[in-house]
């Protein structure tokens, strides 16, 4: 992801992660996990832009003028599954970045891990896009970013966006739905995500690229921006020097699958993951003949690949754009 303005909260974050990994605990795998932001988290930066509802439990970040916010996870987890339900900003959003995350950038500065749910905002009228990356060991050269449509609405209610993440494998959710599968292969070597990484939440002004390449900057006479996250779910093995997660590979709970998931996809999950991505996904780095003119070696790449343009680009995602576009204009036209 764009990691630049995220650094110094890394930094900010350091210390008060580091302590309170030392007191790292092991949660049951049949335990759901759902923490106040006091219980299971600390914020990062953005004073009074970030607020509490409901007893900790429902948690407004929002972006204005003057700065953005974020929070963390108080420890960092080697595996494990990790979500919550998120409402998007409404109205103008075009250059606003909120981002769901995992990320061990803290403590491994040039070496990093990063598992990301980018929500990418837009002008009015046309839709939120999200971007999934997967970076391993300070691998943000060799990129490995999706981006998707969704078939719904993600400002009007909450939606589930999850990330299970295994030594084996990593898998994000919307809501019950499958959109990525990560495998990991012995070609990807430390370009997959090895080691102990600490949940993060964010929103911050990305009008360098976020919209169209930079096009459409953040109009600021729409703030303050506001995403609210709730039913915030830590499940995994929390690393410290008090407790050492069981060694992967073994089945037990620090492999990641013993958090609610199954060693392989269901077949009925895995049809519902290729039916989103035939549907919904607008790139794919696997495609992206222009970035990488022979595939990464994860990649596999078939008779799919003839509906995807040389930059990774879906066609069918043009043809979608322009017709949600002309059916919108009447009502509500784009800035």
């Amino acid at each position: 992801m764009a990691c630049s303005f995220l650094f110094l909260a890394f930094l900010a974050a350091a210390a008060c992660l580091s302590a309170a990994a030392a007191t790292g605990k092991l949660v049951p795998p049949s335990e759901t996990s759902s923490l106040s932001l006091g219980e299971g988290y600390t914020q990062l930066f953005g004073d009074s832009n970030l607020a509490l509802h409901g007893g900790g439990k429902r948690v407004h970040i929002s972006l204005d003028e003057r700065t953005g916010a974020g929070f963390a996870s108080q420890a960092a987890y080697l595996h494990g599954s990790f979500s919550a339900r998120i409402k998007l900003p409404a109205d103008h959003t075009a250059g606003v970045v909120v981002a769901f995350y995992m990320s061990n950038g803290d403590v491994y500065e040039r070496t990093h891990d990063e598992l990301d749910f980018e929500f990418l905002g837009n002008v009015r009228g046309r839709e939120w896009r999200v971007q999934t990356n997967v970076y391993g060991n300070g691998s943000t050269a060799v990129g490995r970013e999706e981006r998707y449509g969704l078939w719904f609405d993600p400002t009007e209610d909450f939606h589930r966006y999850a990330i299970h993440w295994s030594r084996h494998r990593i898998i994000f959710y919307v809501d019950d739905t499958p959109i990525r599968e990560v495998v990991r292969t012995e070609a990807m070597g430390a370009q997959f995500p090895s080691k102990p990484m600490s949940l993060y939440a964010t929103i911050w002004d990305g009008s360098s690229w976020a919209t169209s390449g930079g096009r459409y900057k953040v109009d600021y006479k729409y703030a303050p921006y506001v995403a609210e996250f709730a039913d915030l779910e830590l499940r995994g093995c929390a690393v410290g020097p008090a407790t050492a997660c069981a060694t992967p590979g073994s089945g037990s709970a620090s492999d990641g699958d013993a958090y609610g998931h199954a060693a392989a996809m269901s077949p009925a999950r895995r049809s519902a993951m290729e039916a989103f991505r035939a549907r919904y996904m607008t790139y794919g780095y696997c495609y992206d003949r222009l970035r990488y003119p022979a595939p990464l070696p994860e990649c596999s790449v078939g008779a799919e690949a003839a509906a995807f343009l040389p930059s990774g680009d879906a066609r069918a995602a043009l043809h979608r754009h322009g017709r949600r576009n002309r059916m919108r204009r009447g009502a509500d036209s784009a800035v």
